[in-house]
């Protein structure tokens, strides 16, 4: 998948009004263009010039947000190191890009549009392939489920990026509190 680079005015204006887009309907599916138009601090003429309806504006935010993340996730080499190592830096990346997680997963409506764009999600993908290396490699139980194991990793990046979100967490503590989660689980261990 390619994008246009975006650049000047006009591409600062589109970047301002996906991203607040993506904030806002991470929070509130059911914000107005009005709503969005105010969190990118532009008019709702001004955002309707660059997306003339819902619709479009949705779709737009889709496939932003998808390379929002797929970048993220291609500087944190998941692919790369021991399964540990990469479980860690997969969760600040997609930490760093919470907003847009939150919009990509939080609505099963936004999945199943993902989906039928014609293809499956390039991000579960790599997340698969990165737990089934740690089963194999004896990182992560591989008496789990590799999809529970990717529910589980979901559910808490969510909860960090929803954390991040409300303000209740700055991005590194919700990465530490998500990763001690995961690694540590929630409960004590006791000696048999």
């Amino acid at each position: 998948m390619t994008f246009p680079e975006e650049t000047g005015v006009r591409g600062r204006t589109r970047r301002a009004i996906l991203n607040a887009a993506a904030s806002v309907l991470s929070r509130r599916r059911d914000a107005t263009l009005a709503d969005i138009a105010a969190g990118a601090d532009v008019g709702r003429s001004t955002l309707q010039r660059y997306f003339p309806d819902r619709e479009e504006l949705v779709s737009a935010v889709i496939e932003d947000c998808l390379r929002l993340l797929d970048e993220s996730l291609k500087a944190a080499h998941i692919d790369e190191g021991p399964p540990l190592d990469a479980l860690r830096r997969l969760v600040a990346a997609m930490l760093d890009v919470g907003d847009q997680v939150l919009f990509l997963y939080g609505d099963p409506r936004i999945s199943e549009a993902i989906t039928a764009r014609g293809g499956p999600d390039p991000a579960a993908e790599e997340i698969g392939r990165l737990i089934r290396r740690g089963q194999a490699q004896g990182a992560l139980d591989p008496d789990v489920s590799s999809d529970w194991i990717e529910h589980v990793l979901w559910a808490h990046v969510s909860a960090g990026c929803m954390a991040v979100s409300r303000g209740k967490l700055p991005r590194h503590g919700a990465a530490a509190w998500v990763l001690r989660t995961l690694e540590n689980g929630i409960g004590t261990r006791t000696a048999p």
